[in-house]
């Protein structure tokens, strides 16, 4: 039995498609187990880039079977045309490959207007940043059970009469048949991808497969581990895995965190690290920091390891995998915040206090960066020392191992290695 979670550990759009990409290679199952069309995973394969929003990036491989989790909040009309993307690219996207969960909960058109109304009315210090596609709206019907799940569009007279009494809890507006016609329409071409996906990843794992089990968003965004409120309506922490794929925790083997070699976030709250002016530009330029969903471009700034430690912690992360080292090329200092100046005192910690955390002053230390272009790259040994003293100052301070490093977005442009 191997199953293992890939899981972000800062902000989200931390390089985990590209991770779950290059071990997806070595396993049977690729499971998504939270999240939305929220937020988006692009993969390089040869010269042809792939957009995945929905489907896990184990849909690459030939020999793979993806599993959307009941964890997900799912737009039908959003993965019929994923899976028609991909099918256009040559992707063999079968029932036999990819499998929906009967009982993942569907975002339904009020939710979408929903989410853009609540942003709307926002001030702009109360701002989330949310995309506008539902999710938020989407689980608060899920946790008040008013939400409409995979099964029910199966059964139009069982759609219609959930949808009656949603709109007649909140008032809602809405042409009921129409959306019923609609629903019901997508449901008949997802059918054969519907099953109990619970059962079917547990009979997985009995029978000695391996599986990944991927997560949207990152740590810094899960909804009682981030920055609250702004944060995403879900848990992307490796616990939630369980709970949104329907299996024990004792049948979780490893945590692979994901972390760039530097910081991004989207979207509003706090970010200690996030620098202003020719650094940020530099970064989000040479990183293509620009969303894979919403194409928004992402705040930049320095590696924070007082983030890094605390998703260690929270996570039970076992070993880490660092992206996007070649963005780095060409600074002459880098900066790593190491601590944070809270009210005139030095902590290690990270504050749980919005106030707290948006008053924090990271403490930095600075090493020397490196001259040379590493996207080449493929051993360890080969790469600049400097490179090499900066992976060794983060696996010190972090104290996890780095198994992987990433220098480039195709699958060739990596490096993998026991120890840094």
């Amino acid at each position: 039995m191997s199953v293992k979670i890939i899981v972000g550990t800062q902000w989200g759009d931390e390089g985990k498609g590209k991770i779950t990409d290059m071990l997806a290679g070595q396993v049977d199952l690729v499971v998504r187990y939270q999240g939305g069309n929220n937020a988006g995973h692009t993969v390089v394969v040869g010269d042809e880039t792939f957009k995945l929003h929905l489907i896990p990036s184990g849909i690459l491989y030939k020999s793979v079977c993806c599993v959307i989790g009941n964890g997900v909040v799912l737009d039908p009309e959003v993965l019929l045309q994923e899976i028609a993307n991909l099918k256009k690219q040559g992707v063999d996207v079968t029932p036999k490959r990819l499998k929906i969960s009967s009982i993942a909960h569907v975002i339904m058109p009020y939710h979408k207007a929903l989410d853009q109304a609540q942003e709307a009315k926002r001030t702009d210090d109360e701002k989330i940043g949310t995309t506008g596609r539902g999710i938020g709206p989407t689980y608060t019907d899920k946790v008040s059970r008013l939400g409409l799940r995979m099964l029910d569009l199966l059964k139009p007279e069982r759609l219609k009469e959930k949808l009656q009494k949603r709109f007649a809890a909140t008032d809602l507006e809405g042409d009921i048949d129409e959306i019923v016609k609609t629903y019901s329409d997508f449901a008949k071409k997802l059918a054969p991808y519907i099953e109990d996906t619970s059962l079917f990843i547990n009979q997985a794992i009995k029978r000695g497969q391996r599986i990944i089990m991927e997560g949207a968003q990152g740590t810094m965004l899960d909804v009682d581990h981030g920055t609250y409120p702004f944060v995403t309506s879900s848990n992307p922490i490796a616990g939630a895995s369980c709970i949104g794929a329907g299996i024990g925790p004792h049948k979780i083997d490893q945590v692979i965190g994901v972390t760039k070699a530097y910081a991004t976030r989207v979207g509003e709250g706090p970010f200690p690290t996030e620098e202003e002016g020719e650094t940020e530009a530099y970064l989000r330029e040479k990183g293509c920091e620009y969303g894979t969903t919403t194409e928004r471009p992402r705040r930049c700034g320095w590696l924070d390891l007082v983030v890094l430690r605390y998703a260690i912690r929270v996570n039970g992360i076992t070993e880490l995998c660092l992206t996007k080292l070649d963005v780095l090329d060409g600074l002459k200092k880098i900066k790593i915040c190491t601590a944070y100046e809270l009210n005139g005192e030095r902590v290690s910690y990270l504050p749980l206090d919005l106030d707290d955390f948006s008053e924090a002053k990271p403490i930095y230390d600075e090493l020397p960066g490196w001259e040379e272009d590493i996207s080449a790259v493929t051993q360890y040994e080969e790469l600049p020392i400097n490179a090499k003293k900066y992976i060794r100052y983060i696996r010190n301070l972090a104290e996890t191992p780095i198994t992987l490093i990433s220098v480039g977005s195709k699958r060739k442009q990596t490096i993998h290695l026991l120890e840094a």
